[in-house]
């Protein structure tokens, strides 16, 4: 399939899958190996993900596993500006995005601290910290047509057909508003049974008859561990095993902890 999306006036082509890199500026990620919290961690993972071929950083400062702490709207937002400014430092000709359900706060970040993208995990409102209904200021579908940014558009939901209707009104409302570069993300892990995140995979390429791209962030996720044993420290192998089949069906984007590897699987499917 043949996407592109427009980041900053540039056309990015989607047409070869592209790698997205996780800094986690959080104490409390479900994977340790991903939390960075000091200005040279900060650093040291933005250039990590460049040289190792990733495309987009993506910065989250709040993490949505089950039972993490809540983060107030400040906190985060000092947590992001922090570490946005540093990657921009850094890496300025980056394309980044910024993982926040906060329709204020993902405001911000465009604006003021450099971010390219918003990565909303709530499927626009519907949900914020897993098994939690959250109640945030603004509209973050008006938020986004009015920064006119791309924006990742999480899905929450149990089934795909559940899933597919709810993209399909979704979509619909963000393009009534003047959004234009939407990604769908199926959302693997959140709202889902262990059973449920396999059949959706199983079937992942009918998400792109709704013409738009897709991202997958499996890494290093319960649903491999619970299924093979071990825990997030084990479970490089399984994820790129469910990336490779996500490519396969269709993904343009891949969310990793580990950017080289996922870079090595995206080159060695375009030898087929």
């Amino acid at each position: 399939m043949q996407y592109t999306i427009n980041v900053r006036g540039q056309l990015i082509d989607l047409s070869r899958p592209m790698v997205m890199g996780i800094l986690n500026a959080t104490p409390d990620s479900f994977y340790s190996g991903s939390r960075k919290q000091t200005e040279a961690e900060i650093a040291d993972r933005a250039n990590q993900i460049i040289a190792e071929g990733g495309r987009i950083i993506d910065v989250g400062a709040f993490s949505t596993r089950p039972g993490a702490d809540v983060v107030s709207m400040e906190e985060e937002t000092a947590r992001l500006k922090h570490a946005l400014q540093i990657v921009r430092r850094e890496q300025p000709d980056a394309i980044v995005s910024v993982d926040t359900y906060r329709p204020l706060v993902a405001r911000r970040c465009v604006e003021e601290f450099g971010a390219d993208i918003i990565n909303d995990v709530s499927e626009g409102g519907l949900t914020g910290i897993v098994g939690q209904a959250i109640h945030e200021e603004g509209d973050m579908f008006e938020i986004v047509a009015r920064l006119g940014v791309p924006y990742i558009l999480m899905s929450v939901q149990p089934t795909l057909e559940k899933m597919m209707l709810g993209f399909a009104e979704e979509v619909q409302r963000l393009h009534s508003l003047g959004a234009k570069d939407i990604i769908l993300d199926p959302g693997y892990g959140f709202g889902k049974t262990l059973e449920q995140n396999y059949e959706i995979m199983k079937h992942s390429e009918c998400l792109l008859e709704l013409g738009l791209p897709v991202l997958v962030g499996i890494s290093r996720k319960s649903m491999i561990y619970k299924l093979l044993g071990g825990d997030p420290t084990t479970s490089l192998n399984g994820t790129t095993v469910l990336n490779t089949i996500s490519l396969q069906k269709g993904a343009s984007i891949l969310r990793v902890h580990d950017v080289k590897e996922a870079v090595e699987a995206t080159l060695l499917l375009q030898q087929f």
